[in-house]
């Protein structure tokens, strides 16, 4: 009999890719784990619908499963309802400073985008910072710079 619960941990276990400090369960990308007989049934859904990772988070879940004795694991994406960063644990958001990335913060806006004056340094906690670039290393990430320590950093944005 195979484990909702055992390949629920292992899939949530899942390294995300492009922020490898997080899994997908820390991001929330990670939906639903379910069994139909022998076969362990993922569904995720992506931060952005053209998420490069998708596919190497897609792989490693399988991979996961597999190494840990599943026989038969399918990965399913969904974009409804789509991703928001409301759906990042806490524990997510205190790896996200830890390493050096602003995490988001309050939800994310219906009908007009408000403009974020500033975001605290993930390094030194400063307000005194400016946006370099709406789009840094990932497309679910801007690009910061803190005028008080000066150093670059990543900020993950509200969605």
């Amino acid at each position: 009999m195979v484990s909702v619960e055992h390949a629920r941990e292992v899939a949530a276990a899942v390294v995300d890719p492009e922020v490898p400090v997080l899994t997908i369960d820390d991001l929330g990308v990670l939906r639903d784990v379910r069994v139909e007989g022998d076969t362990v049934i993922v569904t995720i859904t992506p931060t952005y619908s053209g998420c490069p990772a998708v596919e190497a988070i897609r792989d490693d879940i399988v991979l996961a499963l597999t190494s840990a004795g599943f026989d038969d694991a399918v990965v399913n994406t969904t974009l409804t309802p789509a991703w928001t960063t409301d759906w990042m644990s806490d524990d997510g958001r205190r790896k996200l400073t830890e390493y050096g990335i602003a995490p988001p913060t309050g939800r994310a806006p219906a009908g007009p985008i408000r403009l974020k004056l500033s975001v605290a340094c993930p390094r030194c906690g400063s307000l005194d910072t400016r946006e370099v670039s709406r789009f840094g290393s990932t497309s679910c990430k801007s690009l910061w710079e803190c005028r008080a320590c000066l150093e670059p950093f990543d900020h993950f944005k509200a969605l």
